[in-house]
């Protein structure tokens, strides 16, 4: 792999839109760079839907092809198993799992590779920092008080395995008006942006312009 930045997203918290920031941001970043995604969600994997892949990807000595959508490289196992299927495996598969589309995957040249994380904070995570040299985390999370809470501990994790923490990204799904400046400005970390309710990421679609995900692109391309 050549990857000459590979930034993280998540949340513990499951349901904050996560995947839908992620390919948004991945979309404005290809407008200047080459980019990938890889989707570690393996039991819920969603950049598969997000990006309306029905294709296989092709093996080719034993090496898995990305999907190119939106001028994005993407893998997920959302590609490789039947969309009605569920992985219902424990740590040791799940890791294992991970760990072949990490290093089973052709991915080329890439400027950036963006990781959409599963939520939680468990054999997944521990996983990806021990196979990959994540450069950057970027936090997404809502206003909701579980949601502050399980980025509380997504920061205590990241803070023990000594991951940078690039900033965070407050999206107001609903237009709740709530403000979580002061929770990050105590754990001193800088605010991305805040993404007010969009249709057109809610549902996502991937021919949206995204002023948030601009921006935050070019504070990527700033920071980085």
């Amino acid at each position: 792999m050549a990857i000459k930045k590979i930034i993280a997203f998540g949340s513990a918290k499951g349901g904050v839109g996560k995947s839908s920031i992620t390919a948004s941001i991945a979309i404005s970043l290809s407008k200047k760079c080459k980019v990938g995604i890889l989707d570690a969600d393996i039991y819920g994997p969603n950049q598969n839907i997000l990006f309306s892949i029905k294709e296989k990807p092709i093996i080719k000595n034993k090496l898995i092809k990305p999907i190119i959508k939106n001028n994005i490289e993407i893998t997920s196992m959302g590609l490789i198993l039947e969309n009605d299927v569920a992985a219902t495996w424990r740590g040791p598969m799940l890791s294992g799992a991970i760990k072949q589309l990490i290093h089973s995957t052709d991915w080329g040249e890439l400027d950036y590779l963006l990781i959409d994380m599963p939520p939680g904070t468990g054999d997944a995570y521990l996983t990806i920092f021990n196979e990959l040299e994540v450069d950057n985390f970027i936090l997404i999370n809502t206003s909701h008080i579980l949601s502050l809470a399980d980025s509380n501990r997504t920061i205590s994790m990241l803070n023990k395995l000594n991951v940078n923490i690039l900033g965070y990204i407050e999206n107001n799904i609903f237009n709740a008006g709530k403000k979580t400046i002061n929770f990050f400005e105590t754990k001193r970390i800088n605010k991305l942006a805040t993404y007010s309710f969009h249709e057109r990421i809610y549902n996502f679609d991937p021919e949206f312009n995204c002023e948030e995900s601009n921006d935050v692109a070019k504070k990527i391309y700033e920071m980085t």
